[in-house]
């Protein structure tokens, strides 16, 4: 019996890592491109999972990782841009290579992994760019290609750079937390109900040309999940709500840091509330799962 098989762009991140495990319990083998071998030997160890090495993410790089593959799924995203990497090649160019190759390859399924707010009119340059490549993804499902898009908004679970970013930093800056956006509203989807749902798309064709947007069960400010946060790890925390004015002024200051923690385009997505208008779990037959359920066990 010949199992189908994957090519996961994006797959060495976080969400990518617990999709290669589910991919492979359910009996698909896994193509992984990266630039970086070395780095990431260790989801060799993940059976069915290989991993192809690339010099460049471009046409010459990923046609043969695609080549002989079943479906492909679309995990790329950057936060923010820096020397090499614009949102314009990243969540567009990429988008339209990825599918362009996927057609030519004889790929059935692709999946595209957006954000919650994606929309080409969009406050951030990082909410209009994965707008744009939706667009792109939806395109090509009228050229034969089965396309499913998923929105989710922030995602949660063990290794996130949610929860876990905030635990770091209360470690390392007892006392009063100077905070921005502190009241922007979230509602944190679990990272295996997302890598749930983009089994459901390999699984369902009647998934093919939507889009789904993925949330959990409950909404918090930014504010809540600070402070949610010093509770479970025990570093009670005075969180200090920066005004429009001042939260400008620390993503001006932190966007100049190295590794960009926070910058005016974050500060700009950050305009918009993360919260879902449709269940797209529920439409997916997939049960949302609590934070309660979840984080609680690794923070600790």
């Amino acid at each position: 019996m010949r199992h189908p098989r994957v090519c996961v762009l994006g797959g060495t991140g976080f969400v990518g890592q617990h999709l290669l495990n589910r991919l492979s319990g359910a009996g698909y083998l896994v193509r992984v491109p990266t630039r970086h071998l070395h780095r990431h030997r260790h989801l060799r160890l993940v059976p069915g999972c290989e991993l192809c090495g690339l010099e460049r993410w471009d046409e010459a790089g990923l046609r043969e990782p695609m080549n002989g593959c079943d479906a492909v799924i679309n995990l790329i995203g950057i936060l923010n841009e820096d020397a090499g990497r614009t949102f314009e090649a990243v969540h567009v160019g990429m988008v339209e290579l990825a599918t362009q190759l996927a057609s030519q390859s004889g790929v059935r399924s692709y999946v595209q992994m957006s954000a919650l707010n994606a929309d080409p009119a969009g406050p951030s340059e990082y909410l209009r760019s994965k707008g744009r490549g939706e667009a792109v993804a939806l395109a090509a499902a009228g050229k034969g290609l089965a396309v499913t898009v998923l929105r989710p908004s922030v995602i949660f679970g063990p290794g996130d750079s949610l929860f876990n970013r905030f635990a770091s930093l209360l470690r390392l800056f007892p006392g009063p937390f100077p905070l921005a956006c502190a009241d922007s509203r979230f509602a944190p989807v679990y990272v295996g109900d997302v890598v749930s749902a983009m089994l459901r798309a390999l699984e369902d064709t009647s998934t093919s040309g939507k889009c789904y947007e993925l949330c959990g069960p409950r909404t918090f400010t930014l504010r809540d999940i600070l402070a949610y946060t010093a509770a479970r790890i025990g570093r009670p925390v005075r969180v200090i709500g920066l005004n429009e004015g001042l939260s400008r002024l620390q993503a001006r200051v932190f966007e100049k840091l190295p590794g960009r923690p926070f910058s005016m385009d974050n500060y700009r997505s950050l305009q918009v509330d993360s919260l879902c208008r449709e269940d797209g779990l529920g439409q997916l037959g997939i049960a949302a799962t609590s934070v309660d359920a979840v984080v609680p066990g690794y923070l600790k």
